[in-house]
């Protein structure tokens, strides 16, 4: 007796559900890649200093020349870079820089509309510096400054 209608769907729904299940579980698990455009005269960043610049302690490199840093919308990268960088839950950074912004302190980094955005805004801007997934280590317009595994 073949299977009804209703239990084959049920079937490959419960076949995709898995597939974005590992899909999700490997995004959030994957490495993070600290870059800047291949043409920025930034050419290395060690971890304390991306950790620094993150959190808002610095908003320049030892050469004094200023950075706009670039974070992704709130989700598996962002989550992942704030964990591997600073050991933080997106709650704490979200409470973190409440208070920095509520006395003044600093800003947080501008927040990008995606990852394609944050790419094309690295490479309009030489003197910008963000993360991406590792897929784009390949990527030969931008220059990896920090791997976070």
């Amino acid at each position: 007796m073949p299977p009804s209608p209703r239990c084959a769907a049920l079937r490959i729904w419960a076949v995709r559900f898995a597939a974005l299940t590992v899909l999700l579980a490997s995004a959030a698990h994957a490495e993070v890649i600290l870059v800047t455009s291949a043409d920025s005269s930034v050419e290395t960043l060690n971890r304390e200093d991306a950790e620094q610049l993150y959190l808002g302690r610095r908003s320049s490199l030892s050469g004094g020349s200023p950075l706009l840093l670039l974070d992704l919308p709130p989700g598996p990268v962002r989550d992942r870079f704030y964990r591997l960088l600073t050991g933080k839950n997106p709650s704490q950074i979200r409470a973190y820089w409440s208070r920095m912004v509520f006395t003044g302190r600093a800003l947080p980094p501008r927040e990008s509309a995606s990852i394609e955005d944050a790419r094309r805004l690295l490479l309009e801007n030489p003197g910008t510096v963000g993360y991406l997934p590792a897929t784009f280590s390949t990527d030969p317009s931008l220059r990896i400054l920090l791997r976070l595994e």
